[in-house]
């Protein structure tokens, strides 16, 4: 009772976190608290803790079901929770918030059904449901039943209506429990009107008084000077004397009323004065930035040029993200079609959204079907476009404005169908267009494609004849369409040189488009052609363009590659080295930055990834052109492909590789941020596994990582475009599996790993190369034990082969598993083959091979043939510090195994040049080569190796044994009078090795040195 008291008391003086930790105390206390409970959840509510609220209720009503004061929270507390979920976008878990928030009322009701605020709350319940309910297309078929469709609006059109009915119904039983409540008119106003614009009733006549008129009227009479039922009538009121004037008189009692001016400036917008409208959206946006509405009617400016597209896409966007009224987000979809923003993240939220909330709008289903085309997700635009007919057949509008909008969504069909494949339906559409008589230039174009594309041949070159026939008739941009279709269809027909024929008879101003210009270059770069070779150099001088030029110098790039000789594999080189000559010209051109750096991963040399990289910088949103790598997935494809491999985590392992920015965590995220932005990519999801995956690999396979690409992999499988048997598609397939077999490796789920290893096998195998499959089989064996499978998967291996030399080096690692005796031969033999069909005259791969080898000795401590391997290794590949270091390591066991003093020759010899060769200091080298020059018995290079590790080491990575070496320095150093002029005169002896046993305490040798120091 005292922390309820405290509480209340707390909450009368406004002290809100002092007064919910005294109610926590009670509850805490004693978990039946009930005023506790209810005043906390109270509190919450008021303070904008809706969930926290509602959890309070729930639990005063666990204790007393019919409370009134809990069950009231519980819906005013379920009502505020939806709104948040509404203004976030999530529909859906809005609807669900309000029916349990209908229930908590409707108890109320039941239970005091003479208290007006009751009755409010569920009407306020019911007309939130009715404006938040989403439409599901529960279709799952890309053919759409128009009967279906209809129904199903007809169904979330009634559930909406009957929300509506039933709030009016609670709002005039609230009104009639106290009629001097205005704001109850006013509710009741608002309700009318909505089931008036859900029946979709004609035009009301201005002169007739409507009842939210009416009902507004009621509210103005009892508070005349509320300035908030001013603009309510105003916005109510269908004639327009009354509008304007509820307006002003509103602003009359309030200059600073923003939702007067925002309205205002919507009714001037509706009678054409842009100016006043434009003003009067001014000051409501400077009185209250947070209003949508001045926002949405800012973006209508790009209709008279007054406004850029850019602007307004940002207006109307910043319209969405206050209000996600379906209105505006159909706005902004149509103005992201001029702006050119379709694939952004927001308008793809902003129109599913639309779908949910104005299903019987067309514009909602045709601009879904635009931004899924955007996306390259044609089946879903193909339904979304026929959803759009279905709706516009059950519009009530007029029949002339329902065929032109008819006419543009099937055009838009077709387009989805035949880039969906579906040449066959599109030719069907197209007839249909034809009989209607809707069939215009622009679907003579779209239509000859199809043709084209069904092999009708004949009937694509008899419409390219007729576009040919009215291209006088056409204006500029649409001549240059046709032409360009006309010359790319005979080209695709007849071919090269049909197509220059009909070019060259083409009259000259026909032939300035840039598309002309494009496709001229274009024949130019697959064969010599006198006539066009000319007028490629005037191009240059009359193109004002700079993305066509750009385009010009790419198509010029590709024919560069193209060999005169058939059967011979593209000359990436001579497009390299072009691009790089005209990089110079034009360095800010991401266009040849991705070519570029798109050549230069396919190119396979090992720091071509890091190349590429330094190309194609990052950009936020940037796309690159169709056939080329953007710079996402460049950056993405390069940290892959990285032939070097390190530890994220320094404290445990030193990068050899030479470029250090590829491996930066930044790279993930940005992946991740890409994904966030476009969650329909593939690529981009894709990309992220194999990127989490390297890391995961440097990490030694931690168990979150793990868990985290299982559930990535499972999404990414799931996908319906690996269905389809292109070869892109099967590739990554192919890619993924081997990627979840290896996580299932790496788990130790054998029977997972095989399963997906052998589901990667029936993956289209001439769209993948099976060898990495059986690898990961041969793995999966060896671990397991199972040395028969082995054997078998091994055979597997040599017979199919790779053109990849990893797979060779991978497969020297298996072959002790085997016990096999007389396939080293033919893995060096196969890795040969593979270097020479390349042409790389580098023998980098041979090195690792041998390193490999020399593993594999090691494991069966043949430490004589490990020498020999790794001295072959360093003679093939010149001056790696990695095998220099491999092989130095092996001499000094080997000169104390054997006691051999040869081998510490060899040992200071390669320890020598690893230290030189590589590019920073590199930790354990001069630790090693201060051991062997003890040995040699040179003190003073040892003393210098020794000092030279200790700055090798970050400070804070310094390991135990670098601690007491330094105090065995130290100690020598203390033994000459006079001797201080190193790192280790900075410190006693008995500190270092004080220092070297806090840091590795289980080290029992440090521990016996101490001893005998304190001892002496």
């Amino acid at each position: 009772m005292q922390y309820e008291a405290l509480g209340l008391a707390y909450h009368r003086l406004g002290m809100f976190t002092a007064a919910i930790k005294s109610y926590g105390r009670a509850i805490e206390l004693e978990g039946s608290r009930i005023f506790a409970l209810v005043e906390s959840g109270n509190i919450q509510l008021m303070l904008g803790s809706f969930r926290k609220g509602v959890e309070q209720f729930s639990s005063a009503l666990e204790t007393v079901p019919n409370n009134l004061a809990a069950q009231f929270g519980l819906a005013s507390g379920l009502l505020g929770w939806s709104r948040q979920c509404i203004s976030s976008g999530a529909f859906g878990w809005g609807a669900t918030l309000l029916k349990e928030a209908a229930e908590a009322a409707k108890a109320c009701t039941s239970l005091s059904g003479n208290q007006y605020s009751a009755w409010k709350l569920q009407g306020d319940i019911q007309i939130a449901y009715a404006k938040c309910f989403p439409w599901e297309d529960k279709e799952d078929s890309p053919e759409v039943d128009e009967k279906i469709f209809k129904v199903s609006i007809d169904q979330w059109k009634n559930t909406c209506l009957l929300a509506a009915n039933s709030a009016k119904c609670s709002y005039q039983r609230a009104l009639h429990l106290a009629p001097w409540q205005a704001n109850l008119y006013a509710d009741i106003a608002m309700s009318v009107d909505l089931i008036y614009s859900m029946e979709e009733k004609k035009e009301p006549d201005p002169a007739v008084w409507q009842l939210p008129e009416k009902m507004c009227l009621g509210a103005l009479l009892l508070e005349p000077i509320n300035k908030e039922f001013w603009v309510i009538l105003g916005c109510l009121s269908s004639n327009h004397a009354l509008k304007q004037h509820s307006f002003i008189r509103g602003l009359q009692l309030d200059i600073s009323l923003s939702e007067a001016w925002a309205y205002l400036g919507k009714f001037y917008e509706s009678l054409g004065e842009k100016l006043l409208a434009r003003q009067a959206f001014d000051r409501a946006r400077s009185i209250d930035p947070s209003l949508a509405l001045p926002w949405a009617g800012m973006s209508v400016g790009y209709q008279d040029r007054t406004s850029l597209a850019n602007e307004s896409f940002e207006s109307c966007l910043r319209a969405v993200q206050i209000l996600p009224l379906a209105e505006f987000q159909v706005g902004l979809g149509t103005i992201a079609i001029l702006s050119g923003h379709l694939l952004s993240p927001q308008v793809f939220g902003a129109i599913r959204q639309a779908v949910q909330r104005a299903p019987h709008y067309p514009e909602s289903h045709n601009l879904n079907g635009l931004v899924c085309e955007a996306q390259s997700d044609y089946q879903s635009a193909v339904t979304a476009y026929r959803h759009a007919k279905c709706a516009l057949a059950i519009m009530p509008n007029s029949k002339a404005d329902i065929n032109s909008h008819l006419a543009d969504v099937s055009f838009n069909l077709v387009r989805s169908l035949c880039k969906a494949g579906l040449a066959f339906d599109a030719a069907q559409e197209c007839e249909d267009l034809k009989r209607k008589g809707f069939l215009d230039i622009k679907g003579l174009q779209i239509y000859a494609v199809i043709m084209w594309k069904l092999g009708q041949y004949d009937s694509a070159l008899t419409i390219a004849r007729s576009l040919a026939k009215n291209v006088l008739t056409m204006n500029q941009t649409g001549v240059a369409a046709a032409i360009g279709l006309i010359s790319s269809l005979i080209y695709s027909i007849s071919g090269k040189e049909s197509a220059i024929a009909v070019i060259q008879k083409l009259p000259g101003q026909f032939l300035e488009s840039d598309r002309m210009r494009l496709i001229i270059s274009a024949l130019s770069a697959l064969g010599p052609s006198m006539q066009l070779q000319l007028s490629l150099p005037s191009m240059f001088q009359t193109v004002v363009s700079y993305g066509v030029v750009n385009e010009i110098h790419s198509i010029i790039a590709l024919s560069k590659m193209i060999s005169s000789e058939l059967n011979q594999d593209l000359r990436i080189d001579h497009g390299v080295n072009y691009l790089r000559k005209v990089l110079h010209m034009y360095p800010d051109s991401s266009l040849l930055r991705s070519q570029l750096g798109s050549l230069l991963l396919s190119r396979g040399d090992r720091m071509a990834p890091h190349k590429a990289v330094e190309c194609a910088p990052l950009s936020d949103g940037q796309t690159a052109k169709p056939g080329f790598k953007s710079p996402d997935v460049i950056h993405g494809a390069a940290v892959v492909s990285c032939y070097a491999c390190r530890s994220t985590i320094p404290k445990f392992s030193f990068s050899t590789c030479p470029v250090q920015h590829m491996h930066q965590k930044s790279r993930v995220y940005h992946l991740q941020r890409w994904l966030h932005r476009e969650p329909w990519n593939r690529t981009a999801r894709y990309l992220l596994i194999l990127n989490l995956l390297q890391k995961a690999r440097e990490e030694k396979f931690p168990e979150r990582l793990c868990i985290i690409l299982k559930r990535l992999l499972k999404d990414a499988l799931s996908n319906e475009s690996y269905l389809e048997k292109n070869k892109q598609c099967q590739y990554e397939k192919f890619i993924l599996l081997l990627s979840a077999s290896e996580i299932s490796l790496q788990s130790r789920d054998f029977l997972e790993c095989i399963s997906c290893a052998k589901e990667a096998l029936g993956v289209n195998p001439l769209n993948t190369e099976p060898f990495f499959a059986h690898l990961q089989l041969c793995r999966a064996y060896a671990l397991q034990g199972n040395i028969s499978n082995l054997r078998d998967e091994y055979a597997n291996c040599l017979r199919i082969s790779t053109t990849n030399e990893i797979g060779w080096v991978m497969l020297k690692y298996l072959e002790p598993s085997c016990q096999l005796e007389d396939s080293s031969d033919a893995i060096v033999v196969n890795l040969q083959k593979c270097i020479e069909r390349k042409g790389n005259s580098s023998n980098y791969w041979v090195g690792l091979l041998y390193l490999a080898c020399a593993q594999c000795f090691v494991w069966a401590e043949d430490y004589v043939s490990a020498e020999q391997a790794l001295a072959q290794a360093c003679a093939e590949v010149d001056a790696d510090s990695c095998l220099l270091l491999c092989h130095g390591v092996i001499c000094m066991e080997l000169a104390r195994r054997e006691c051999v003093p040869q081998f510490l020759s060899r040992a200071l010899s390669s320890l020598t040049k690893a230290q030189k060769a590589s590019p920073t200091p590199l930790p354990i080298v001069s630790l090693l080569l201060a051991q062997v020059e003890a040995s040699l018995g040179s003190k003073a290079k040892w003393e210098r190796n020794l000092r030279l590790e200790w700055s090798s080491w970050p400070p804070a990575m310094r390991p135990a044994e670098l601690y007491f070496q330094m105090h065995l320095l130290a100690m020598q150093s203390s033994a000459v009078s006079g001797q201080h002029s190193g790192v280790e005169s900075s410190q006693s002896p008995e500190r270092w090795l004080l220092r070297a046993i806090h840091l590795n305490p289980s080290c029992l040798r440090y521990w016996k040195v101490l001893q005998k120091l304190v001892d002496s």
